[in-house]
């Protein structure tokens, strides 16, 4: 990815902090997006000391002007854009009855109209530099759902949907978007909604089970996934999204059922 340029919102911390590094060691000059600045100015500091060309603008990718102004300060400082990882997100609980307006919005704000914003803004810069690459971060929750989680739920069926309509619109100038669907991933936020139980490491183990694999997953092997969709190695590969769960969503009913020894008579 030598001659790159790629923005990562929410690069901060968690799976956006990985993508970020990863395009750095493959060549990348990368722009980081987060409205934590104290974290970005740490994500920032560990990729300058590694020797690598990396940049942080404060951004709140819920507010437009925000991100059309970050978006355009990184073009200005490096050229052009090539890459961008839409990466940003919160976790909120509640479902239909539960869920308040201003934790729906937020959500929504946060996932959706957050990822509206950067390829808003992403995709004029990346046009003339004669093409790019999208990859938006979403969930194995684009296809299925937990209990109590319905804002983040619809949040990452709708980020599915963005990925395909850009790629659809696109394709014919050069611009590929893709979505990820990661499984549980050990970033600060699965360790926040751990730690809400008030038993943290019970509910790591628990949701480590859940995965065919036995294990969390950890951001740099998401952001392998990333990158690769960012690259030219995924030339032909558009509208499409890539599961990276560890099996999660392979076995039906659950782990819990297989390892119940149901239809597989007994035998483990």
């Amino acid at each position: 990815m030598k001659g790159k340029v790629a923005v990562v919102t929410g690069g901060a911390a968690g799976i956006g902090r990985a993508s970020a590094q990863k395009l750095c060691e493959l060549g990348a000059r990368v722009a980081i997006l987060d409205r934590d600045s104290k974290a970005g100015e740490k994500s920032l500091a560990a990729l300058k000391t590694s020797g690598y060309t990396a940049s942080f603008f404060p951004c709140d990718v819920a507010i437009e002007a925000e991100v059309k102004a970050a978006i355009a300060a990184a073009v200005a400082l490096y050229g052009g854009l090539h890459i961008l990882v839409s990466n940003a997100g919160i976790q909120t609980n509640g479902d239909v009855v539960t869920t308040t307006q201003e934790v729906w919005d937020e959500t929504m704000n946060v996932h959706v109209k957050g990822c509206f914003h950067a390829t808003k803004y992403a995709i004029p810069a990346m046009l003339k530099s004669g093409g790019g690459a999208i990859v938006i971060v979403s969930s194995v929750q684009s296809f299925t759902a937990v209990n109590n989680s319905v804002a983040y739920v619809a949040a990452k069926h709708a980020l599915l949907g963005i990925a395909r309509a850009i790629a659809l619109d696109f394709a014919s100038r050069n611009i590929r978007a893709n979505c990820i669907c990661p499984g549980a991933i050990d970033s600060p936020m699965l360790r926040a909604t751990a730690d809400r139980t008030g038993a943290p490491d019970e509910m790591l183990a628990s949701i480590g089970r859940m995965h065919a694999l036995g294990r969390i997953g950890r951001p740099e092997e998401v952001a392998n996934a990333v990158a690769f969709l960012a690259s030219d190695e995924a030339s032909f590969i558009t509208g499409t999204s890539l599961i990276v769960d560890g099996g999660l969503l392979v076995p039906t009913g659950g782990m819990g059922f297989q390892e119940s020894g149901i239809g597989t008579g007994g035998k483990q």
